[in-house]
Parts: C-alpha cells; structure tokens; sequence
C-alpha cells in the first residue's frame, strides 16, 4: 500500500516535507480541491526536492472553466499567480502556478483519474524503486538532482537507462515485481560503478 493517498506521512517527514504539510495546511489546498481528487506528486513525496522545487499537485478535471475560476477565486492573489493550458500526453490540461509561505505551488488538472495520471504514476514506480535501492540507490539519484538533473531523468540515469525519452521508461517499469525493480536497481548500480 502507498502513502501517497494521505497526507499524514509529511507530519513526520523531514523538514522540508513538514514545511510542505505546513503549507498545504495552511492554503487548504486539498479541501479547496477536494472535488477533483488532488493528489501531491512530484519530489516532495519522496524527499527529493531542492531549493526551488515546487509542490505539484495533479487533479482530475473534465471541465477547466469552473476548475480555474475556484482556484482563481482562493489563490489569485497569491503571487506569481498564473493560469494557462496545454496538451499532455495528448490530453488537453489545465495548469495553476502560484508562489506561497515561500514555496512554489503548481495545480495540474487533466481529464483523467488523478491516481492515472502521469505525474501520480511516476511517483509510485519512483517510491518503489527508492525501496528497492535503499540509501546507495537515493544518493545516486539525489546527486543527479543536485546538479539540476529533473527527477525522471535522474533515476534513469541512476538506473543506466539510456533510452531516448527517461519519462516512457520509467512508466513501462510499473509492471516490475519488487524483485525485478531490486535487480534492475542492483544491475544499474553496478553499471553506474564500474564505469
């Protein structure tokens, strides 16, 4: 079972998961979103994050307009407050941006199950790969971040992937077995090492 669906792990994370707890808490993000099933992706779940890393938030939205105007309606006046659309993953999507209690926020909104979504999907297969390395594996990948390496990129190159698009690879893992991710894990290790 992931601990992604409630936020209660960042209460005892580290720092800067409970500044990020603290923050969300204090926006009432998930509240405010709770009938587009929010769900927080990216690094801070998993303790990744460098200075200027922002929460990202995926949410399923069908309808952009009544989305944008609630998020506009309790953060635009936040600073660097933004709104714009886009197409991912060839989905047409909605994005918020917005700086708070000093960190960045960004809201994503896709016609499509949150937990489904690319960003949430990514944040499972990257837990469970940070399981299956433990500390030797999440050095590697934080030094990848620490020279500004974005997160996917970060653990293919910790993994050994050498394909073209880091983002595809690491979804097509998601069917691994945990032994499977714990060779692959160990296999890009040595890899990684022996050059």
């Amino acid at each position: 079972m992931l601990p992604f669906q409630n936020l209660a792990y960042l209460q005892h994370g580290t720092a800067a998961q409970r500044q990020a707890y603290q923050v969300l808490g204090a926006l009432d993000l998930m509240a405010v979103l709770g009938a587009y099933t929010p769900r927080l992706v990216g690094t801070f779940p998993l303790d990744l994050q460098q200075p200027g890393s922002d929460l990202d938030l995926v949410c399923e939205v069908h309808d952009f307009a009544p989305f944008e105007a609630l998020l506009a309606a309790h953060y635009g006046e936040q600073a660097q407050f933004a709104q714009w659309r886009t197409v991912r993953q060839g989905l047409a999507s909605s994005v918020t941006a917005f700086s708070a209690h000093g960190l960045l926020v960004e809201v994503f909104g896709q016609p499509l199950p949150s937990e489904r979504q690319h960003g949430y999907r990514h944040l499972c297969i990257e837990h469970r790969l940070l399981q299956a390395g433990g500390a030797e594996f999440r050095a590697r990948v934080q030094a990848q971040r620490a020279v500004g390496i974005k997160t996917e990129p970060a653990f293919a190159i910790a993994l050994g992937l050498n394909g073209p698009d880091p983002y595809a690879e690491l979804l097509a893992l998601e069917g691994f077995s945990e032994a499977a991710l714990r060779s692959l894990v160990e296999h890009g290790i040595s890899l990684r090492t022996s050059n």
